[in-house]
């Protein structure tokens, strides 16, 4: 008690040294807002109790600094200059109308899961990029979304939703269009870029260096190709197309022998021969129906091959992946669940093997065909048997009704999870597939297991370096890049041991492309950053220092009103001269208008049946539309403002606002709510959130109602920390698209419903074990937008709000005056003493415990308590009166953090939102509910980094430094190999052994071998003109195994090179016999290159070997040794 006392003489010690000015005067309305320096003599007085409002100077003593204070109270202050800011939404010459107000600052933020989220001008955390195209906002996207990429040369291509667009990586350095550019919306910051004409979505692509093209898979089921080496212009257009698929292309791969594999739904794999896309190719434009034609007709359907009697060997599951295996010549197919192996050559089946490496014979019933059958048995189980089995045991009805509740919460949650992709449970699926620089193959899972298989299908070894979803390979050298869905890049060495990780990306990364020095990663939202191949190394400290000190070129400052304003509506309707009077009055002047109500409709019917549906995904309610257009229209939406989104949970409902001057620099909005009722399911108390970027910069706002009664301050205390830990925010639509597809299971939710309501009804009769009823249902809809969030992870992920820059909590959060009767509040407040009744506020004196809205903000309250009043009874006459006669208190608050960690802080990239509270009050002068509306107006400046123009410092770093030049240079050495022989004579089915020799002594050197092209020995003297295949395939009599790998230092490999017999085989296409050997009669010579590198450089060294093919009976003169399986090996 002495403590108390001893800090409550502090406060009013520090409180009595504030200076008073005349207030501003509103009628009913009692306001923080602070006028400019008076001309009226400044004197300290005792503050008397009256209803005069009394008003703090900005001016405060010093000892509010002192950190030994045991008082957290604190004036805002700023360094930043006010003329650097771009002021767009704060009127200069209101400057002097609105004066930041003192803050009261609650205790335990700065560590742990409240720390202001670490933020810098280049991160530390990760090795510098190239922003190759800045992170979009989400709405500016739709229709436009990137899919995946992939990498040629000199070129970075995308494919998009609407086509494909393409990156000349000369270019990559140049700053974007800017805003009102030639570029659409998202797209202004992004290096220059050229976008094809507008196709069916690109689902996959493919890169043929041989001819020159990009390949891709579209969603109507064709495949486009698109010419590299054109003279770009936007919107160019496509080359050869057709009809390959019914269903959409999902996979592409060019094998070793150039022809094109497609996969579909189903399971469905088809075969593009070369010879017939080569021939389409060498039409003109005029007969394009004709190429098109003739491709349709050259199909091989693999699937059809493998199928006897109506059992197909291989699974119907949808085509993940296709991979070339250029070691072996071999193609492999992944399905979720399992993999097929095909022969390149021969395209005959080799093995059929599960995730675990089981082989598998046949499959006589699809995977989707399962599922199914498991949900309707399980669905049998929960309501039938598991009933009869309940009442069997004489189990009470109570249990058995608990029993059904949670059956019906657990089938329902199932079934939304099939529609979203897949069951929980299945969290093996392979999501990736690679093959690495030594021949071994990768796959990536659902669960973030990494599996490593040999060339024949056998698995080796399995690894667990990050606990979320893999969803993109790529490899380089002698590394391995992982991309995560936490948007984490892991790169391993080729035995699985990590050597480096960052976080790339704030979201998925979805794709991974190696091309230009640079490691090119894809994220979910559209972004594209380029990680330098000597990353991690000393080549990043360079770079960071170098970005470092060009801040001031790249970054900007803008200010930004945000209004907030909180009501418990008490299940009823307001009038618009109310909404005026609460927002419209103040809003003139704001950028972001964000409105959080509580209670907006109750009951227990309706709240039971609320539940019920957001196990499924559905929201909202006629009341809560009712309130957003009435609130719409006191706001002036569509004329001023313009209404971005929202979220109801039961009788909770937030939305936002945002002025149509700002829209370009808001948006990915998104969405989350946590219910906190009976079992933590029930939204009769909870939060509901959204979460915005605005000027680059992650903003929070969580509507809340926590627990009743002046007793239960530890509930209201656990409330908000289960609200702050699992509110997760993610795009509602996407489980609103998959709740359309389940309308016969809705029966489900009113199951559910039915249930719930009747355990409310028991609950309002005094049975506490329904508390525990719904734990089933535990928000399933929250678990399930987890799920689709982080991926299957064993951790716990850090709270969404711990990253955001700015998080405000509104709402009524119910902590009520403590210590004090219900008259000497009343008396307190008709004397306008609000300095005792604040000692008296259980919120602050948890705050300053540290256990609650930790390291949090609160301006100073100077208004009266907002609760509890009469309805229509204005005046401070209206307090609760009745037979209860609580004892008012300050119910409704607003509460808010942003990136400072100390008490003053410039607003810079280092501290990039710093806010201020300019008015924080109570609209007394409204009658409609219990409660009284509250508002808070803030001025935040925000600081963000121009990405362009530090594309453009990055570029000129790269190019113009000469120390990283250096060590960029580095990656150029390529390791010394020797081969033998330079020419070889095959005859006869011969075979010869082609020599590679690593002479380095230090580096390993991966080699890969191609084709440059093949022709027709001629016998007059003429000039052998050479035509490749599709990605400089071999021919097909030719077989050169193995065709790539890794040589350790000092050592060679010997690789076969064999004339394969083909020209007697006959295959059909679509029932049509394919003779495509009849050339075999005449001589042949291809020219083979052999590609050395070392394990990380850029550059390759290159030897061509001529290999000719003579027919039985003829002599050929050469002038090299005999190549009969020999060894030689030049020095």
């Amino acid at each position: 008690m002495d403590e108390r006392i001893d800090e409550d003489e502090k406060d009013k010690e520090s409180l009595s040294g504030l200076n008073s000015l005349p207030p501003h005067r509103k009628a009913h309305s009692y306001s923080q807002q602070l006028r400019g320096p008076s001309t009226q003599k400044r004197h300290q007085r005792v503050r008397k109790h009256s209803l005069d409002d009394s008003r703090i100077s900005n001016n405060i003593e010093s000892s509010f600094y002192d950190s030994d204070s045991d008082d957290d109270i604190f004036s805002h202050s700023s360094s930043i200059n006010a003329a650097a800011a771009d002021d767009a939404y704060s009127d200069s010459s209101d400057s002097t109308q609105y004066q930041p107000l003192q803050e009261f600052i609650g205790a335990g933020g700065g560590a742990g899961i409240f720390k202001a989220p670490f933020r810098a001008s280049v991160h530390p955390g990760r090795p510098p990029c190239l922003e190759l195209r800045p992170h979009p906002l989400r709405e500016t996207q739709v229709g436009k979304f990137l899919r995946n990429i992939a990498c040629t040369e000199t070129q970075l291509w995308a494919g998009q939703e609407g086509g494909v667009r393409v990156w000349e990586t000369k270019n990559a350095y140049e700053p974007g269009n800017g805003l009102g550019g030639k570029v659409r919306r998202g797209d202004e910051d992004a290096a220059p870029f050229y976008e094809s004409a507008d196709t069916s979505p690109t689902l996959c692509l493919a890169v043929d260096n041989g001819n020159r093209l990009v390949w891709s898979g579209h969603k109507d089921g064709k495949i486009r190709s698109w010419k590299m080496d054109q003279r770009f212009a936007t919107p160019f257009k496509e080359g050869l197309s057709w009809q390959a698929h019914r269903g959409p292309v999902l996979a592409i791969v060019i094998t070793t022998y150039g022809d094109l594999w497609s996969g579909s739904e189903g399971g469905i794999i088809k075969i593009w021969p070369w010879e017939s896309v080569e021939k389409s190719l060498s039409l003109s434009p005029e007969e394009r129906h004709m190429a098109a034609l003739l491709v349709e007709r050259s199909f091989i359907d693999l699937r059809t091959q493998v199928t006897v009697n109506g059992v197909c060997s291989i699974s119907s599951q949808e085509v993940k992946s296709l991979l070339c295996d250029h070691v072996r010549g071999r193609v492999w197919c992944a399905g979720s669940l399992s993999f097929s192996l095909w022969d390149a050559r021969t395209k005959e089946l080799l093995k059929v093997f599960n995730i675990d490496g089981q082989v598998e014979n046949r499959v006589d019933m699809s995977s989707m065909q399962q599922q199914d059958q498991a949900v309707e048995d399980e669905m049998k189980v929960k309501f039938v048997s598991t009933a009869k089995k309940e009442k069997s045991q004489g189990t009470s009805f109570l249990q058995r009704s608990r029993n059904a509740i949670m059956g019906a919460a657990d089938a329902v949650r199932r079934v939304a999870t099939k529609g979203a992709g897949a069951f929980v449970e299945d969290n093996k699926r392979t999501e990736a597939l690679v093959q690495t620089g030594d021949g071994m193959i990768w796959s990536g899972c659902t669960n973030g297991l990494l599996v490593q298989w040999d060339g024949t299908g056998s698995r080796v070894q399995d690894f667990n370096r990050h606990p979320c979803a893999v969803q993109c390979f790529c490899t380089f050298g002698t590394r391995l890049y992982v991309g995560y869905v936490s948007g984490i890049i892991q790169v391993l060495d080729l035995e699985g041991n990590l050597i480096a990780a960052w976080a790339a990306h704030n979201g998925p990364v979805v794709k991974l492309a190696v091309g230009s020095d640079y490691v090119f990663s894809l994220a979910t939202h559209g972004g594209i950053r380029g990680w330098i191949i000597a990353s991690p190394g000393p080549v990043d400290n360079m770079i960071r220092s170098e970005l470092a000190t060009k801040e001031l070129i790249y970054s900007r400052r803008h200010n930004v009103r945000i209004l907030i304003g909180t009501w418990n509506v008490g299940q009823g309707r307001a009038s618009q001269d109310s909404l005026s009077s609460w927002l419209g009055s103040v809003a003139s002047d704001v950028g972001i208008v964000v409105v959080g109500l509580q209670e907006v409709e109750m009951g227990a019917g309706f709240l039971a049946m609320s539940a019920a549906k957001e196990t499924v995904g559905l929201e909202g309610s006629a009341m809560g539309q009712w309130w957003l257009d009435t609130i719409g229209k006191a706001l002036e939406e569509g004329k001023a403002f313009e209404r971005m989104g929202s979220r109801q949970l039961a009788g909770l409902l937030v939305s936002l606002w945002v002025r149509k001057n700002l829209r370009t620099h808001v948006g990915d909005i998104d969405a989350g709510a946590v219910p906190c009722g009976f079992g933590r399911a029930i939204g009769n108390k909870g939060g509901v959130g959204l979460r915005i970027r605005v000027y680059d910069r992650i903003m929070c706002f969580v509507n809340c109602h926590l627990a009743a009664h002046l007793e239960a301050v530890n509930r209201r205390n656990a409330d908000f920390d289960h609200i702050y830990r699992n509110m997760v925010f993610t795009r509602s639509s996407n489980l609103l698209n998959n709740a359309a597809g389940m309308v016969p299971y809705l029966f489900l939710s009113c199951s559910l419903a039915f249930s719930t309501y009747l355990f409310w009804l028991l609950y309002s009769s005094g049975l506490p074990l329904v508390l525990s009823v719904t734990a089933g249902v535990s928000t399933a809809s929250h678990m399930l937008r987890g799920t689709n969030a982080v991926g299957v992870s064993s951790e716990e992920p850090k709270p969404d709000l711990s990253e955001a820059d700015m998080v405000v909590f509104f709402g009524d959060f119910n902590y009520r005056l403590f210590g004090i009767s219900y008259d000497e509040a009343r008396d307190f407040v008709s004397q306008r003493c609000f300095d005792w009744l604040r000692e008296k506020d259980q919120l602050r004196a948890e705050m300053k415990a540290g256990k609650v809205f930790q390291g949090m903000r609160e301006a100073l309250i100077k208004f009266p308590p907002t609760y509890k009043f009469e309805r229509h009874q204005p005046g401070l006459g209206g307090y609760d009166s009745g037979e209860k006669k609580r004892i008012p208190a300050w119910c409704d608050r607003i509460i808010y953090r942003d990136t400072r960690s100390a008490l003053v802080s410039e607003c810079n990239l280092d501290c990039p939102v710093v806010s201020s509270i300019l008015q924080y009050d109570a609209c007394m002068d409204v009658t409609d509910s219990d409660h009284k509306p509250v508002r808070c107006k803030f001025n935040v400046k925000i600081s963000h980094v121009d990405r362009s123009i530090r594309r453009k410092e990055f570029g000129a770093i790269m190019t113009t430094n000469e120390k990283i030049r250096s060590i960029l240079e580095d990656l150029c050495y390529v390791a010394e190999a020797t081969v033998s022989p330079n020419s070889i004579v095959l005859q006869n089915l011969d075979t010869s052994l082609l020599l590679i020799t690593n002479r380095s002594t230090k580096d390993k050197a991966v080699y890969k071998i191609t084709c440059e092209g093949q022709s027709i020995v001629k016998n007059d003297g003429q000039a052998p003109d050479y035509s490749p295949r599709a990605g400089f395939g071999f021919p097909r009599w030719l077989e050169v195994s193995p065709a790539a790998g890794i040589i350790k230092p000092e050592q060679n490999v010997e690789v076969s090179v064999r004339h394969e017999d083909l020209h007697t085989t006959e295959e059909s296409a679509n029932g049509i016999p394919q003779n495509w050997w009849n050339e075999d009669t005449r001589d042949k010579e291809v020219i083979l290159v052999v590609h050395v590198q070392g394990s990380s450089s850029v550059q390759t060294y290159s030897q061509k070997i001529h290999v000719r093919h003579c027919m039985s009976g003829k002599t050929v003169r050469v002038d090299s040794k005999s190549n009969s399986a020999r060894k030689n090996h030049i020095s």
